[in-house]
């Protein structure tokens, strides 16, 4: 799987997470395009910062502050592609979050309403569309230190929306040793927002394409850059990859929970389960909790959403799990009188089985045939497999 990988080691702002993407590959046709529809068209420029070349990004923006309704509605009508619209949406409504959690409900954008900002969110949200990567990671973000100025006068650095929208995210920071903002709010939000895959779940990567984004300052003797790279993970075996689809719901009877999980696992659901919980304002309920292969991912997505009523649905995408390897194994055994075959499902570790089962359905058949309990009917057949696996040698006694 490919995956971009963001190094933000002097911060990040809008128009570097541009460059990146732009230096690393992303269409510029097109990001030319949806940050021309906000604002007029950008100059994209490539410059040197220390020794290291870099692609620069700038806007050209009047600076008009906006309301958020006004910054959705420039984001509605740009000529960015349909995804990346949403994406930037997502991007301001962090944004206005952070903003509210600050200032109180009602809050105006400042900064990061005015149209650069715009265009900024719009472009990068664009280049990363392009991009198409599997996954986002994002190593930790250098902060910086220090007072800014900013349009309630003077802050310590970093912003307080910029601390508002890392609280609200599950990105790593390091103080950085400049003393100066090095992560913007918008920087953050992107970040926050392009985030998937955390950077100590990739293992050993192989770098594929590295990107460099200008920073408008260029410093003496340090690379005002940000660093992002295109690498690619190692495929796990075909079976370990999975997604985990959940929904929480307090107004379905246990008879539609029931009915639901048999049509999800009809649909192929590699498991699912309904989850006793309690909600807000101490109401009961369940998580509904699906194991998925990825293929399947959307057909179950609809099951759910039909069945449950549901206006909302997490996806956890490719979560990695171990398997053990498992095999069936037949085995025969004697029921009132009459032989019959049933299989066994087993788990092995080092050559070992380590779990056994009595395949459900077929040990359910032979019970409602003979008229015997279903305990009874599989724990003679677990019996008779047990026997056969130690005299195998393949189970301890």
């Amino acid at each position: 799987m490919n995956v971009l990988l963001f190094d933000p080691f002097n911060g990040a702002a809008g128009d570097m997470i541009i460059g990146t993407l732009l230096d690393l590959g992303a269409d510029e046709g097109l990001v030319r395009a949806a940050m021309r529809s906000v604002v007029g068209e950008p100059t994209i420029e490539r410059v040197d910062r220390s020794g290291i070349r870099a692609v620069r990004v700038r806007t050209h923006a009047p600076v008009d502050h906006r309301t958020l309704e006004e910054v959705l509605d420039r984001v509605a009508e740009s000529d960015a592609p349909a995804p990346a619209r949403e994406m930037a949406r997502r991007v301001f409504l962090r944004i206005h979050r952070a903003e509210e959690s600050i200032h109180g409900e009602g809050a105006h954008f400042h900064e990061v309403g005015a149209d650069d900002a715009i265009a900024d969110v719009v472009g990068a949200c664009t280049a990363l569309h392009s991009l198409a990567p599997g996954g986002v990671a994002v190593r930790p973000v250098a902060l910086g230190r220090g007072f800014a100025v900013g349009a309630h006068g003077t802050f310590p650095v970093p912003a307080p929306a910029t601390v508002a929208i890392l609280a609200g995210s599950d990105l790593r920071t390091v103080p950085g040793d400049e003393e100066r903002e090095l992560c913007t709010p918008t920087g953050a939000a992107l970040l926050a927002e392009f985030s998937t895959v955390r950077p100590e779940d990739l293992g050993p990567v192989e770098i594929r394409a590295v990107g460099y984004g200008a920073g408008s300052r260029n410093p003496q003797g340090r690379p005002n850059v940000l660093r992002s790279m295109l690498v690619s993970t190692k495929e796990a075996p075909e079976g370990d990859r999975i997604d985990i689809l959940e929904t929480n719901v307090d107004d379905v009877t246990g008879e539609a929970l029931a009915y639901t999980i048999n049509c999800l696992m009809e649909e192929g659901a590699r498991d699912a389960s309904a989850i006793p919980v309690m909600m807000k304002k101490g109401r009961s309920g369940h998580l509904v909790r699906v194991i998925s292969s990825p293929d399947t991912t959307d057909r179950l997505v609809g099951v759910m959403a039909r069945e449950l009523g549901t206006l909302g649905i997490r996806c956890i995408p490719m979560v990695h799990r171990a398997v053990a390897e498992r095999t069936i194994e037949p085995v025969t055994v004697t029921i009132r009188g009459k032989e019959t075959t049933i299989d066994v499902k087993c788990g092995w570790c080092e050559g070992k089985i380590v779990s056994f089962k009595a395949e459900y359905e077929q040990a359910a058949a032979c019970a409602r045939e003979t008229g015997l309990p279903f305990r009874e009917v599989a724990g003679t057949v677990e019996a008779a497999a047990r026997r056969l696996f130690v005299e195998r040698g393949v189970l301890e006694p």
